[in-house]
């Protein structure tokens, strides 16, 4: 199928983008990575009058990372954050998901932050920045930068906080605690597919290295990324218990897939390797 007609419009610099983006108001669209909105609009799904293509706007092609966490910029591909080992140390959690994202061609053209914007509920980012209380940064013409913290940010499946006019510039991803480990598990039907359901995990140890912060982020069970604290029922490592408030509280449908009953049951399962998985690194870091 063949995309409905629109036009095109490639600003090379962040101030003719925002321009573009405030005259285009909710009949434009941002073009960044594409891997998500170009099978969408070849299938009708969206119709934008005005396509924004921020490719030419190289002060957006960033990647920071330090000891407060990862700062990627709204042109950075997946495959670039994956690789950096500069990302790796600052935040493990990132390169643990985005070796799971589609394949190695998607990543080399997809975006970080173009995939928090698509917010699909089934993704694995982000379930991430929800789980790390990370944000994104929202830029329009004439107005300061705000913002929005993962808590905010997703809206609704395929709905984020981003407003007409409005361009996600970037994403930050804090740093984990001192003498923590993350973790992401997943099962897809096939390798590179939409995961049934997937569970990023994240735990903290006291200076005794017992647990103390376990929480998780279910994708595939919800609306929206599913984040809980489980902290109370992992004391002494009792990931089994942990699954199970997992379980109990993940609210997935039935769909084509999968029936809510294998979602639940699947959250509860990744979510118990995932924890475990985590204390793990944890410990070994310490």
């Amino acid at each position: 199928m063949k995309p409905p007609p629109f036009d095109h419009h490639a600003p090379r610099d962040l101030g003719a983008a925002l321009a573009a983006l405030a005259e285009a108001g909710a009949r434009g669209k941002v073009l960044a990575g594409g891997q998500s909105l170009i099978p969408m609009l070849n299938m009708r799904l969206a119709a934008p009058e005005h396509l924004i293509d921020i490719n030419g706007v190289a002060e957006l092609d960033t990647l920071e990372a330090g000891p407060a966490g990862v700062t990627v910029g709204a042109l950075a591909r997946h495959s670039r954050v994956e690789r950096s080992a500069e990302a790796a140390e600052a935040q493990p959690l990132l390169g643990q998901a985005l070796r799971l994202v589609a394949h190695p061609a998607i990543r080399n053209r997809g975006t970080v932050v173009g995939s928090l914007v698509h917010a699909d509920p089934a993704a694995e980012l982000p379930a991430v920045l929800a789980l790390l209380g990370g944000s994104v940064r929202l830029a329009r013409a004439g107005a300061a930068p705000r913002d929005v913290p993962a808590a905010e940010f997703f809206t609704g499946p395929m709905e984020s906080a981003v407003r007409p006019g409005e361009l996600a510039v970037s994403a930050f991803f804090p740093a984990p605690p001192p003498r923590s480990g993350t973790a992401f598990r997943e099962v897809a039907r096939r390798h590179g597919d939409y995961a049934l359901a997937g569970v990023a995990a994240l735990v903290a140890l006291d200076d005794d290295l017992r647990v103390a912060q376990a929480r998780v982020a279910c994708v595939g069970v919800g609306p929206v990324p599913l984040v809980l604290d489980v902290t109370e029922e992992s004391a002494g490592d009792d990931w089994a218990a942990a699954a199970r408030a997992v379980r109990e509280r993940a609210e997935p449908e039935d769909d084509i897939h999968a029936t809510a009953g294998y979602r639940r049951h699947l959250a509860g399962v990744l979510a118990e390797q995932a924890l475990r998985e985590a204390a793990l690194e944890g410990r070994a870091n310490a």
